[in-house]
């Protein structure tokens, strides 16, 4: 079974903000769709281990801003590959406003925003699937929503060839970049960056 044929379909990537009356937080997610039009909801689904995923079971609110393809490769490394468990993803960082709903609002590389109350939680085993009801959105800005295909083909820098003479095996994340040193890779291996499973790392040295 070829589990690339996943990459096929068509996924947008979003900031999926929230703040729990003490704090912002936020990650990089590729599963925000619309659920029904009347009443306005959408679906989230967001890995356990992110911290965002505590935040947002806690305080039953969060903002979805949608990437544009104008997002810089800085933006998706403030977000996606560092953990609010030990950075203040925020910090330093202008881009932003506040929302209605106390959420922060991702402004800089996004073309529109759209904040929600969760209504209903689908445990999903490694996620949940937070079902949300919309309190306010926005378009702020014309440029295309940035696919998953389009962030890898022209936003992700292409990494380095690896060393051939290390003596080491690499096992290299095909979404983040992060390497894994040994071999084998072990079958239930998450990367510690972007939460994706090794099937989606590769070798690309020995």
């Amino acid at each position: 079974m070829d589990t690339k044929a996943l990459f096929k379909l068509s996924y947008g990537l979003f900031v999926l903000s929230t703040n729990d009356g003490e704090r912002d937080n936020a990650c990089i997610i590729n599963t925000a769709i619309q659920v029904t039009d009347n009443p306005n909801r959408i679906s989230i689904t967001v890995n356990k281990q992110n911290l965002t995923h505590d935040m947002i079971k806690q305080s039953g609110k969060f903002t979805v801003s949608v990437l544009s393809e104008k997002a810089p490769f800085a933006l998706f490394q403030r977000f996606g590959f560092q953990s609010g468990r030990n950075a203040d993803k925020f910090a330093g960082f202008d881009g932003w406003k506040r929302g209605y709903n106390g959420t922060a609002i991702v402004t800089e590389g996004t073309n529109a925003f759209i904040s929600a109350w969760v209504t209903d939680v689908v445990d999903l085993d490694t996620h949940t699937m937070f079902i949300a009801a919309v309190t306010d959105m926005e378009v702020l800005d014309d440029a295309p929503s940035a696919t998953y295909a389009y962030y890898h083909s022209h936003i992700k820098p292409k990494p380095a060839a690896a060393p051939t003479d290390s003596g080491k095996t690499v096992w290299r994340c095909t979404v983040c970049g992060y390497e894994y040193e040994g071999d084998p890779l072990p079958a239930d291996f998450i990367c510690p960056l972007c939460k994706h499973p090794a099937s989606d790392f590769e070798k690309v040295t020995k």
